[in-house]
């Protein structure tokens, strides 16, 4: 009987040790080189082999595992010597930041080659796209709904394609893209090769690949259920109206160098974003309702240094891939506990050191506990010494009165919060003690 994903026995990893040890033309290996990479990564060394042997493949790894160039080298080295004028290969992945990543990956990658790629999602004009599709790209990486819509006008012919990626796939079940992955699976031709990647694999995944992949290779690096190794994980408790104030205090340390902020919505995120400009911090911010040059803008200036703080929802929590990054905050914490895994895999990318702080309230504690659970471990929790955490919310009316506790005063403060040490992190008794206080009397006040 073959093997299933739930079945397949642990296959042993071959022994390649560099990228010259792995079955790729010369011309790829440059780029891989002028790329600055010395050695595959543990995903890249077991999947590379068998999917440059045409099998299908199932492969799941922490983010910043480098799943990404694991997928992306097959493809460039198995179309090396195919026709070029037509569509080859089809990289499914659920935002158009993961687009652009992997079509900048694939332009390195295979700058010694002659293959082209197109990056196909919405929020831009469809002219330029048309185009690659019809025929100026043998390497097409689309979003599901702007591809649906492509093909919906019929000049999209993936009669040639031989090669499907499913990146990101359990993202792409959260964000509600099954229908329009079915969809388009159904008009690509059955005698392919199907490689599908995922940072998690829950059952919606595994029913996917039982349904769309022939015998698949199943290689797993690292539990899916845990953070990046080298990631410090660092909780503060704090009233919902300090967080902007703790956030600010916070940044005076500064080793915070690249910090990456989680807010839970759009109007949270802006908000954030308003009010850490206010204080003089260079600050970018990025969401579903910023249009795609504000966004590649935003990302451009945070990998380049020029924003020490991008501000995000999570819709960037799978999309951004920047080097560097010293610091995750959870400003809000997510909904789900998974969510938490990929947000804090931005930072201790590449086998480097990182740091997650989680910033909850008292109403955020269940949430916190989950993420514990989720993890399989306690996440030891931390004050900032010298902050003031019994300082009042501001007193409100009308209609600002309903958006207390949602993320501190937008006001200006005249000072910023002075504390001795360079170390802002350090523990102190008690603290647990004093955030149940806190608790007990803000729901008495309710």
């Amino acid at each position: 009987m073959a093997d299933t994903p739930e079945t397949a026995p642990p296959k042993p990893r071959p022994s390649a040790g560099t990228f010259d040890e792995l079955p790729l033309h010369p011309s790829l290996r440059r780029g891989i080189a002028e790329m600055g990479y010395l050695e595959p990564t543990p995903i890249q060394r077991d999947a590379i082999p068998a999917a440059v042997g045409g099998r299908d493949l199932i492969g799941t790894a922490q983010t910043g595992t480098g799943k990404t160039a694991a997928f992306l080298l097959p493809i460039l080295e198995r179309l090396m010597a195919a026709p070029r004028g037509r569509i080859h290969a089809l990289v499914l992945t659920p935002t158009r930041e993961l687009a652009l990543q992997a079509v900048g990956f694939l332009e390195a990658l295979g700058r010694h080659s002659e293959l082209r790629s197109g990056a196909v999602y919405g929020g831009v004009g469809m002219a330029e796209q048309e185009r690659a599709l019809r025929g100026r790209a043998e390497i097409i990486v689309a979003t599901p709904g702007r591809l649906l819509d492509h093909m919906s006008r019929g000049y999209v012919n993936f009669r040639e394609l031989s090669i499907l990626v499913l990146d990101e796939a359990d993202r792409m079940l959260d964000m509600g893209f099954l229908p329009d992955v079915r969809r388009i699976l159904r008009e690509l031709p059955s005698r392919r090769q199907t490689l599908l990647f995922s940072a998690t694999m829950p059952p919606e995944v595994l029913q996917l690949a039982r349904e769309f992949l022939h015998d698949p290779k199943t290689v797993q690096v690292g539990e899916t259920t845990a953070a990046a190794v080298g990631v410090s994980h660092l909780a503060l408790p704090v009233p919902a109206h300090r967080k902007t104030d703790l956030l600010r205090a916070l940044l005076e340390d500064e080793t915070m160098t690249s910090v990456l902020v989680f807010a839970r919505t759009k109007h949270r995120a802006d908000r954030l974003a308003r009010q850490l400009a206010l204080a003089g911090l260079d600050v970018g911010v990025i969401h579903g309702n910023r249009s795609q040059n504000q966004r590649v803008q935003a990302l451009e200036r945070f990998r380049a240094g020029r924003h020490r703080l991008l501000v995000a929802t999570d819709i960037a929590a799978r999309g951004i891939d920047v080097e560097g990054i010293s610091h995750v905050v959870n400003y809000d914490l997510p909904d789900v506990p998974e969510a938490y895994i990929h947000r804090v895999g931005r930072t201790a990318r590449a086998s480097l050191q990182g740091v997650a702080l989680s910033f909850f309230s008292a109403d955020e504690e269940n949430d916190f506990h989950r993420i514990e659970r989720h993890l399989g471990v306690k996440i030891p929790l931390s004050r900032v010494p010298g902050f003031d955490y019994e300082r009042p919310a501001p007193a409100l009316s009308g209609a600002a009165a309903s958006r207390r506790g949602s993320g501190g005063d937008d006001r200006r403060r005249g000072g910023r919060t002075q504390y001795g040490g360079r170390a802002p992190y350090r523990e102190q008794r008690g603290g647990g003690e004093r955030f149940n206080r806190q608790r007990r009397d803000s729901r008495g006040r309710r």
